[in-house]
């Protein structure tokens, strides 16, 4: 099959887009009457135009969502029914999802069918596995004398803003959106100003989930004015944020000159990904080295950017993952048989490629790709693997969120760990090797939020996922997001009075 007869370029065409903001229950048009085009990267083409919220829209939102969470119709619904309607807001996107994995894949260039196989499914479930943990978490009652009870609970923050990225759109959203509705909290979501669709869209099944008017708000606009409006409001509780560590620094900035709202950040990553001489199966473990650069174009804050192989078997494993990356095909996202897509737009692209040159002119050896790959408008690139990086480079030491592997040669394990920790980020790490021994002493020493075994991106929702030092802090996913959008209150009771 063609690209040009994939069924889903029918769909596409099919697809009304809404670009309103949305407020209080129902859809708006921003209060300046402006807009900003958003396009399909593969393109070029403009695919709607978004409404552009500024200050005074995230003032309109905070007070409808303050509003709500003072009234409690949800903040104070009990655990089943706010359990009940998140469920069915679930139900909600699974009804919807083909719809939902194509406005993913137009707006910001990922295969369709990783939209739809592995972003709607995961998405979906989040939401689901929040709303089914409400009524199963319980409060304490802390050890105390005869004479008091000192009870032990969690409350909701109030006003939360989730503030999301283009790489993973409806992902990370539910990564936010659902544990903060689980804990009773109102919610405003931003999304990034190149993917707002999916974002939008899913406020209208929160709403037809019964979702009370003012408890999920979207406001979609640029960081510098929205975002920026959220991260000084005064009556912003927190502020969830997955993003650049440069703009993660920004919001706590924002916090301290405030009101000192709590702010839980996942922020960039450089993540080492570490095969030893004795990984128990080379070939499985350069294979998972080529996904885990090249899958969603690079667009990934875990990806396994650095790949730190002992000398020994460097080279083996490198053509292996070389022949991978060959093999990857890259085109029109609509086209089922596509590996990698579109980056997300122009400007990101050329940013890439002003990384690619910078590994060249400091002295790496490009042994794959490096090249713009020119399909019709769109903004794509080729595989592009380094070899011969010194862990100071530019490309082994900043984030450049394209499908770019820096291959670090070194003599043993030791130096393995000391490259591997050698970066301001902690996100992710993985490390390979049949001694079980060696494996724990390794993902001991890395300074990293997760650590994978013998694999690569592996986990599930029950499984958190957060970093050290410039990765940011707090934790997606597991019961430990609840930490995020909780305060834990104290009530002391005397006895003996």
């Amino acid at each position: 099959m063609t690209a040009a007869s994939s069924p889903w370029h029918a769909k596409a065409a099919k697809l009304v887009f809404n670009g309103d903001a949305f407020i209080g229950g129902r859809y708006v048009k921003a209060l300046s009457g402006k807009t900003f085009d958003t396009l399909n990267p593969a393109t070029g083409a403009v695919l709607a135009q978004v409404a552009e919220g500024d200050q005074a829209d995230v003032e309109r939102a905070v007070a409808c969502a303050k509003q709500a969470f003072e009234r409690g119709t949800w903040s104070r619904m009990a655990p089943a029914e706010r359990k009940r309607r998140l469920l069915r807001f679930a139900d909600l996107m699974q009804a919807h999802a083909e719809e939902l994995a194509l406005l993913e894949t137009l707006d910001m260039g990922k295969p369709i069918r990783d939209s739809l196989a592995v972003d709607m499914p995961l998405s979906i479930g989040c939401m689901r596995w929040y709303a089914e943990a409400i009524d199963k978490l319980y409060d304490e009652v802390a050890p105390t004398a005869p004479t008091a009870i000192s009870l032990v609970r969690r409350e909701p923050l109030g006003v939360v803003a989730a503030v999301v990225p283009w790489n993973f759109p409806m992902l990370m959203a539910t990564w936010k959106i659902a544990p903060i509705l689980a804990s009773g909290n109102s919610v405003i979501l931003k999304p990034a100003e190149q993917s707002s669709l999916t974002a939008i869209r899913i406020a209208e099944f929160a709403a037809a989930a019964d979702i009370p008017e003012g408890v999920f708000n979207v406001v979609p606009g640029f960081g510098e004015t929205a975002g920026r409006a959220l991260g000084l409001h005064m009556d912003v509780d927190c502020i969830a944020f997955t993003g650049s560590t440069e703009v993660g620094k920004y919001f706590l900035q924002y916090a301290a000159h405030s009101n000192m709202k709590r702010v839980g950040l996942e922020c960039g990553g450089k993540s080492p990904n570490i095969i030893l001489a004795d990984a128990p199966d080379l070939d499985a473990a350069a294979t998972s080295a080529a996904w885990g650069i090249f899958y969603n174009q690079g667009e990934v804050c875990n990806a396994g950017s650095r790949l730190i192989i002992e000398a020994a078997v460097k080279e083996q494993v490198l053509e292996k993952v070389i022949t991978v990356g060959r093999g990857m095909r890259v085109g029109d996202p609509l086209d089922p048989a596509t590996d990698i897509g579109a980056m997300v737009d122009a400007g990101q692209m050329k940013r890439v490629l002003q990384y690619i040159d910078a590994g060249k002119a400091e002295g790496a050896r490009l042994r794959l790709g490096g090249e713009q790959r020119v399909i019709g408008e769109g903004c794509f690139i080729e595989p592009t693997v380094f070899d011969n990086v010194n862990n100071s480079m530019k490309i082994a030491q900043e984030e450049i969120f394209g499908p770019v592997l820096a291959t670090i040669e070194v003599k043993d394990v030791d130096e393995a760990i000391k490259v591997g920790n050698d970066t301001i980020y902690g996100l992710a790490a993985g490390v390979w090797t049949r001694d079980i021994n060696k494996a724990f002493r390794v993902s001991s020493a890395l300074r990293a939020g997760v650590v994978w075994v013998n694999c690569f991106d592996h986990g599930d929702i029950s499984s958190p996922f957060g970093g050290f030092k410039q990765s940011g802090s707090g934790r997606d996913k597991s019961l430990h997001a609840f930490d995020k959008y909780t305060d834990v209150k104290a009530t002391w009771i005397n006895l003996g009075a």
